[in-house]
């Protein structure tokens, strides 16, 4: 058997470092919520039960934690909605070149290197000095666009870089029109990219706190929620909402996952069906 070099060992513990760095305190928390009902906020455990579970669904007095939750939801999906809409739009707006390109594209990812909370500020102001009324679901809705537009038009740029112009091409020799060619053809293609963007539209919308911090108005937004009641929970129970919030972000991921999973599979069937019918 070969003899690993000593320079594998050294990078397989800074890997595992790294890996414990970056998951360790979502399992430290995971750990922790489900103290006993006499347990505290750090180690060691008092008891082992789901206590802080169940009180969660209980009428709490820290604050509106389901209501938080509600509204980061139905905001996630208007930002995802939105950003794949926008995102295809400016992806297919991009393939051909136009005046002024080259500085609405800088424009639109320049929010990427903005502090958030100077974004969060800017919009805020904007609202105010306006007369509009700062909302979760207008000014905080705006600012998070800003995050999750840039990101979708990069993934969309890449992919139309790379798309193959020959389909739509084969599709107008058909008799397409250019709806029909972007309906059958195109969408078709690229899904697989626009599930990522939207994941990426709705996972990060669901946990940005510092774009929503000045902008979210008299209503919290879930991390908004938590944050807040870092300041004055002293119980588990904030740890069993970590826990919750963690356990949904990774169901969507995963639902996404099996979704494209499913589309692949489809694809590979029926590119084998038509190879037998050849």
């Amino acid at each position: 058997m070969e003899q690993r070099p000593l320079s594998f060992y050294v990078l397989a513990a800074f890997f595992a470092l790294f890996v414990l760095f970056l998951y360790g305190p979502t399992i430290t928390i995971g750990i922790l919520s489900f103290q006993g009902p006499e347990g505290g906020l750090t180690f060691p455990m008092n008891g082992v039960s789901t206590y802080w579970f169940h009180d969660l669904f209980r009428e709490q007095a820290v604050g509106d934690i389901w209501g938080a939750f509600r509204r980061s939801f139905l905001l996630g999906l208007m930002v995802m909605v939105t950003t794949v809409v926008v995102s295809v739009s400016a992806g297919l707006a991009f393939r051909k070149n136009f005046k002024g390109s080259a500085i609405l594209f800088y424009a639109a990812i320049t929010s990427l290197v903005i502090p958030s909370i100077l974004i969060s500020l800017g919009v805020g102001l904007i609202f105010n000095q306006l007369g509009f009324k700062v909302h979760w679901a207008t000014s905080g809705f705006g600012s998070q666009l800003t995050w999750t537009l840039p990101f979708g038009l990069l993934i969309m740029f890449a992919v139309f870089n790379r798309f193959d112009k020959s389909f739509e091409e084969a599709a107008r020799d058909q008799g397409a029109t250019a709806w029909q060619t972007i309906r059958f053809v195109v969408l078709p293609i690229i899904a697989p990219s626009l599930i990522g963007v939207a994941l990426f539209g709705f996972t990060l919308s669901y946990d940005e706190f510092a774009r929503t911090l000045l902008t979210a108005g008299s209503y919290n937004t879930l991390p908004l929620e938590v944050f807040g009641m870092t300041t004055n929970v002293t119980t588990p129970v904030i740890y069993a909402l970590g826990t919750l919030t963690t356990s949904f972000s990774l169901l969507i991921i995963v639902a996404f996952l099996l979704m494209v999973w499913g589309m692949n599979i489809r694809r590979r069937r029926a590119g084998s069906d038509a190879g037998k019918g050849v």
